[in-house]
């Protein structure tokens, strides 16, 4: 599962410098007091932080959280600490121990999705054998400090800053970016703890996590992002990784400048996929004729950056119209739905596509429902990436949308204007290329859709080839797999080699 989130040509395309290396569990240590910690289980309805959270939690009574102190910076382990939000779904048989899961992002709240996946995998090998434990990273959901950049009320110029990011190609001043990253951190818990919420500082925590579980080494099933993740855990901590699979393969030797574009032509392909599906059909909203698809995709949408159209107790601009399609793009399940808004937009509603648009992880939304997601998405991306200059973003932009011209907003987006991220603390942490090289890593499995529209199978490819893993390919369309249920050849190869660390000889293939 993966959150989908577009604000604008580029809200979010996915701290000085990265932070060292950090020793494990010594007796001297400093953060000897943090590996050694028992975690104390209880209910979760008190991490519930959202509506959706208590509406979906009870769907695993069984379920148990529980809080783990991390240090707030780990290049100050003797100073402030944070919190992070931890669930656990027990094996239904003899458990051989944890498997960590996080299912994407970045922004996502890995309590309810861990939740969620617990349900689908309810019959699973792997749920029979390993206790599921899913987690909030740093700055998200129940994990505190949460990221809070943005205030309904919009009482600050940050909080204005932030509303615009929703726009295509806002036109960001020096003064802007300094206001949405100050008010950011008044509500985040301040600048260090903005700049200790990108992926390096979770992948420690996910350390910390692993040995107060009780385990010697990690079993990890990183989706999407979550991916990311992994391969940054095993760049860090090699030698404390038992069994890992990533599934929807972020590439680790690719910058965001050229990252972008490709998960854009993605997302491309896949929205022709979904037009020749519609063509079958009678009245299709897009015809017939493939050359024509995208025009006839633009005509309907962009005119609503302009005029939007009433949905539901709110209204469908272009930014939530595109976000709800691309959202439907991720499963072919969705895809009638699209055409379904599509057709609606058309006779002057958009109350399909704005459902489409608040879909998180596979739930339903209610259009004013904020959980700080796209605020954390923001924070922990402009963390991890590069900095980008006017120039860079502007060319970005034209990139972006020579890729996937069925995204184009039908406006000018090559002007140049601030990034948003240029006030931001601890930009640039992953330092692309990572994961080059590594020793001591065991085997691990790289899964990868053919079809998928965010991550292409090209990304798979170079995941696997950078940290030495098995590749499972994936025939279909969607964007990850392994937790859906949606293919017994998959769960196999998957169950076989967590349980048993087996794995097939060869080029291994599935289909969806």
């Amino acid at each position: 599962m993966a959150a989908v989130a577009v604000s604008g040509a580029l809200l979010v395309a996915l701290a000085g410098c990265a932070s060292p290396k950090t020793e494990g569990a010594t007796a001297e240590g400093a953060l000897d007091r943090f590996y050694s910690q028992d975690l104390t289980w209880e209910e979760c309805g008190d991490y519930a932080v959202t509506a959706l959270d208590e509406k979906y939690f009870p769907l695993s009574p069984e379920s148990e959280c529980a809080r783990l102190e991390v240090p707030l910076a780990y290049s100050d382990p003797r100073g402030e600490t944070a919190s992070v939000a931890v669930v656990r779904i027990a094996a239904r048989g003899e458990s051989m121990g944890s498997l960590l899961y996080n299912p994407g992002g970045p922004g996502v709240a890995g309590l309810l999705t861990t939740i969620a996946a617990s349900v689908t995998m309810a019959e699973s090998a792997i749920t029979e054998r390993f206790d599921l434990i899913g987690f909030d990273p740093r700055g998200v959901g129940a994990t505190k400090p949460a990221v809070d950049c943005y205030s309904e009320d919009n009482q600050t110029a940050g909080d204005e800053v932030f509303e615009r990011l929703g726009t295509v190609a806002p036109a960001l001043t020096e003064a802007d970016t300094r206001a949405l990253v100050e008010r950011c951190a008044e509500g985040s818990g301040g600048m260090e703890a903005l700049a200790n919420v990108g992926s390096r500082t979770t992948a420690h925590d996910m350390d910390v996590l692993r040995e107060a579980l009780g385990e010697d080494k990690l079993n990890f099933l990183g989706q999407s992002y979550g991916s990311r993740l992994g391969t940054v855990y095993a760049e860090e901590f090699p030698e404390n990784v038992r069994a890992m699979i990533l599934d929807g393969a972020f590439d680790p030797t690719m910058p965001l400048q050229d990252r972008l574009p490709a998960s854009y032509s993605g997302f491309q392909a896949t929205f022709d996929a979904m037009a020749a599906s519609c063509a079958t059909q009678q009245d299709c909203p897009l015809g017939t004729d493939p050359a024509g698809w995208t025009a006839a995709f633009q005509a309907i949408v962009q005119p609503l950056g302009k005029s939007p159209v009433p949905a539901l107790d709110a209204e469908l601009n272009f930014e939530t119209a595109l976000g709800g399609v691309m959202g439907g793009l991720y499963s072919p399940d969705s895809w009638p739905r699209i055409v379904a808004g599509l057709q609606e937009v058309q006779q002057g509603r958009g109350d399909q596509l704005l459902e489409l648009a608040n879909g998180v992880g596979g739930f339903e939304v209610e259009a004013d429902t904020s959980d700080g997601s796209l605020e954390a998405l923001m924070a922990i991306n402009c963390v991890d990436e590069t900095m980008l200059s006017s120039g860079d973003l502007a060319q970005l932009r034209a990139d972006a949308y020579e890729q996937a011209p069925f995204m184009d907003p039908g406006t000018d987006v090559t002007k140049e204007a601030r990034y948003q991220c240029a006030d931001w603390p601890a930009t640039g942490e992953l330092n692309i290329p990572i994961a080059q090289d590594i020793e001591g890593l065991p085997a691990t499995l790289v899964v990868s859709i053919t079809g998928d529209p965010t991550t292409p199978h090209s990304n798979g490819v170079s995941l696997a080839d950078s940290l030495g893993s098995t590749l499972l390919t994936v025939e279909g369309e969607g964007h990850t797999v392994v937790s859906s249920g949606g293919s017994p050849c998959v769960d196999e190869i998957a169950a076989a080699y967590l349980i048993d660390l087996e794995l097939p000889v060869g080029e291994l293939s599935c289909a969806l």
